[in-house]
């Protein structure tokens, strides 16, 4: 999915610049009104206007000021903080260390009640040992962030999975089956990661559905996500992480993760498969 065909982000950008272009109005000013007292380019406005540019926080405040609305910039950079809080890059997300970046979903999480996640090639980070989350944040922390936080970013994320047992939530997992023979680390890491996961999968609140290897799957396996209640989608890509709102966007998601939910085996079928696994890493 790319990040500019989102429409949740559009739709964003497009009120917010419906939101200044509103301003120049109230204000009874043209455009080229707008440039002069900002001591811009007018196409700066019209690309502004017509949300084709996002502006900056100082463009939004001299917007604001020379409407004679300096009332409403701090209301419209929030606007501008939320639109850009739909994309973020990992690079952004990671800059202060990973344990802040753990950290930061712990708020969504505790609200959330209904928890959908799939995921084409990790174990979802609430199923996750121990062990296994330090191979995957340490290959994370190596590749693309200096700060070297991997400890407490484990250990954030170890106590995320306390919502597994607190309060009146459901959990529903997907995995692919090429997921329980993909590890970083080492056979004895993903052995007990397996029987973690058997582990968890008996809890009344969780389902655990594994996704066959096979020919002529009818879904083939699309970019991991989770689904938070009915109102939220992240999704995780190579260059950073997106979030989606609108109903829309939200329900192709439900829709994909019921697609593969049917698709994927439980119960006594889904343990022969992590034997299965288990088995070749010996």
């Amino acid at each position: 999915m790319a990040v500019s065909g989102s429409s949740s982000v559009q739709q964003a950008r497009q009120l917010l610049a419906d939101r200044l272009r509103e301003l120049v109005k109230d204000a009874g000013l043209e455009g080229k009104d707008l440039a002069a007292l900002c001591g811009w380019h007018p196409s700066k406005v019209s690309r502004i206007s017509t949300a084709k540019t996002q502006p900056s926080a100082d463009d939004i405040r001299a917007w604001c000021r020379a409407c004679g609305a300096e009332n409403q910039t701090d209301d419209l950079i929030a606007s501008l903080r939320a639109v850009e809080g739909m994309w973020v890059s990992w690079r952004r997300m990671e800059r202060a260390g990973l344990r802040r970046a753990q950290e930061a979903r712990l708020p969504l999480y505790e609200r959330t009640r209904w928890f959908r996640a799939y995921s084409p090639g990790l174990f979802p980070g609430l199923l996750q040992t121990f062990g296994y989350t330090e191979d995957v944040l340490r290959a994370v922390q190596r590749r693309r962030v200096p700060v070297d936080d991997v400890a407490d970013a484990v250990a954030a994320r170890m106590e995320r999975q306390q919502v597994l047992y607190e309060g009146q939530r459901r959990f529903a997992f997907l995995v692919e089956e090429s997921t329980l023979r993909n590890g970083l680390g080492t056979a004895e890491t993903q052995t007990e990661q397996l029987d973690h996961l058997l582990t968890v999968n008996t809890l009344p609140n969780v389902s655990v559905g594994v996704v066959p290897t096979q020919l002529g799957r009818e879904r083939m396996p699309v970019e991991g996500f989770w689904i938070f209640d009915r109102t939220q989608v992240n999704v995780e890509l190579v260059s950073g992480y997106l979030t989606l709102t609108q109903p829309s966007e939200v329900a192709v998601y439900a829709d994909t993760f019921a697609t593969l939910a049917g698709m994927a085996v439980y119960g006594g079928k889904a343990r022969a498969l992590l034997a299965k696994a288990r088995s070749s890493l010996r």
